[in-house]
């Protein structure tokens, strides 16, 4: 009989086993780029989002301080003095606990422009009306402590404006054709002021935000039909 040799097993060679290695290194590297891409624009989604809600949520108490403004003798409905706006409003609690004076300004922090918004506590005098409409103008110059306790920051922002429309056209707020009389209440305390038929809103937004650029906001009184520039 013949003999049959004996069937030599060969393994891998220290260069196939470091070729394997790197092919295994390579995935791996490819897998953890896709999964922090993933990661990353997840994190991107997520901030643009949150602006977006900020931003909706700002402009939607923005409308609701408007819709409650409340007119009452010997009080200021509305009052814009070119750094700060103010506003008589009806409470939101239930039950109604009487009239607040809502404020919105711009301040700068950190470099950068912040918009806030400063409430008062429910006011049931007109003595202590009177101080929280002070208060609040107060709060927009200079603020204390006491006045940041009760600010809540909405988003951040390059710029604003506000316009009244009165006489059939949107005006400057503090221009002779939309003052009134009475919108210093500490000046003329017997004075009601008439609120506009209608007020528009301008944000400059900054870069890098979910949006950006100049974003307009027009409201009107309940029964008004401001005609509105395109």
């Amino acid at each position: 009989m013949r003999a049959t040799a004996p069937r030599t097993q060969h393994g891998f060679t220290l260069v196939e086993l470091l070729v394997a290695l790197g092919v295994m290194a390579l995935i791996a590297m490819l897998g953890w780029r896709a999964l922090d891409g993933m990661a990353r624009t997840q994190e991107v989604v997520q901030r643009h989002t949150d602006a977006a809600l900020a931003l909706q949520a700002g402009l939607g108490q923005w409308g609701a301080d408007l819709d409650a403004m409340a007119s009452v003798p010997h009080t200021v409905p509305i009052d814009w003095d070119g750094r700060a706006l103010r506003i008589t409003r009806r409470s939101s609690a239930v039950p109604d606990t009487g009239l607040v004076v809502a404020a919105w300004t711009r301040r700068g922090v950190g470099g950068s422009g912040e918009w806030l918004r400063w409430q008062s506590p429910p006011l049931t005098t007109r003595g202590a009306w009177q101080q929280a409409w002070q208060q609040a103008a107060a709060w927009a110059q200079n603020p204390g402590d006491a006045e940041r306790g009760a600010e809540v920051p909405v988003l951040p922002l390059d710029d604003w404006q506000v316009f009244y429309f009165r006489g059939n056209a949107w005006t400057n707020p503090q221009s002779s054709a939309g003052t009134d009389a009475g919108a210093d209440a500490s000046a003329a305390p017997n004075a009601s002021a008439t609120a506009p038929e209608g007020v528009r809103l301008v944000l400059v937004l900054p870069p890098g935000q979910a949006a950006t650029g100049r974003i307009v906001r027009d409201w009107a009184q309940q029964g008004s039909n401001p005609n509105k520039p395109s």
